[in-house]
């Protein structure tokens, strides 16, 4: 069986290594943060001293870290993981970044006779732990295809995108659209509010259409006044809106939604928001509207 490394134990990182080490890979492993290692040293996996020597020891690397800067500097950096990579190996980026980058990345590691994937996930911590994860591999076919036991021991759905970049595109597509719903939902419950509406009775009235998928993340926040601690940081969010923005400049994509969206997000960064649950945008649309979406 093949040797996994992971870079990256993050809340969302362990879980899915975790769940890999479970299915009986050897794992190497390596996060800025020491201590975040533990969980996967208990079970007995290799600590590696930096990014190049998870690539020295292991066939198929994986990293899951905040985004561009991470990924880029983990993959090209000094002691990065082209530095220990070899022929034949495989760098796959879990990570929420910029397609031009990894496409950047493949084209450097092929030089070395290695294969790169991007394989972005979504999911929420808890869900990753449970392996109720999707994943968007995207790059070589075949490299995919080899790798799917890797995939299937965290995940249980793989919907494979094409051509290198094609999963972090449709990664941004899909948080994009799960933002800008976000912040209708918003509005119209401030409005249900200030109509005088009845808010459980509004919840029920939409259990069938968009209010029925959002109602969960709102019972936990929103409902509750309270975002910390945060499913997904707003911080995260604004960095993919942003990344989805810039997207859609480069390939001549109008985004008025989106747009705004991103400049609420700007707003909430600004407050000091960036480590609370991103459902705390509906904060700032409770203070706009001058109502608070409670049950009565």
């Amino acid at each position: 069986m093949e040797t996994v490394g992971f870079i990256g134990l993050g809340n969302l990182g362990t879980p899915m290594a975790l769940n890999i080490q479970r299915a009986g890979f050897t794992m190497a492993v390596y996060d800025a943060r020491e201590g975040a290692t533990r969980p996967l040293l208990e079970g007995g996996a290799r600590l590696a001293a930096s990014p190049a020597e998870v690539a020295e020891v292991s066939d198929i690397i994986m990293t899951s870290v905040p985004g561009p800067p991470e990924v880029e500097e983990i993959a090209l950096g000094r002691d990065g993981i082209l530095s220990g990579v070899s022929s034949g190996k495989v760098y796959v980026d879990l990570s929420t970044s910029r397609p031009s980058l990894i496409r950047e990345i493949g084209k450097t590691f092929e030089q070395k006779g290695a294969h790169v994937l991007d394989a972005p996930v979504l999911a929420s911590p808890a869900d990753a732990a449970s392996s109720e994860v999707i994943v968007m591999p995207s790059g070589d076919k075949d490299v995919y295809e080899r790798l799917l036991p890797v995939f299937e021991s965290f995940t249980d759905k793989i919907v494979y995108q094409g051509e290198l970049g094609m999963g972090s595109t449709c990664k941004l597509v899909n948080n994009m659209i799960t933002l800008a719903v976000r912040q209708v939902v918003a509005e119209g419950l401030t409005l249900g509010m200030k109509a005088g509406l009845d808010l459980d009775a509004l919840m029920e009235a939409g259990s069938r259409s968009i209010l029925g998928t959002q109602k969960e993340g709102l019972e936990r926040t929103v409902f509750l006044g309270k975002y910390d601690p945060p499913s997904f940081r707003q911080a995260l969010a604004r960095k993919d809106i942003s990344l989805a923005s810039e997207l859609a400049r480069e390939l001549s994509v109008p985004m008025p939604v989106a747009n705004i969206v991103e400049q609420i997000s700007i707003q909430c960064g600004n407050r000091g928001w960036g480590d609370m649950d991103t459902h705390v945008i509906y904060r700032l649309q409770e203070e706009a509207a001058g109502v608070e979406i409670r049950s009565s």
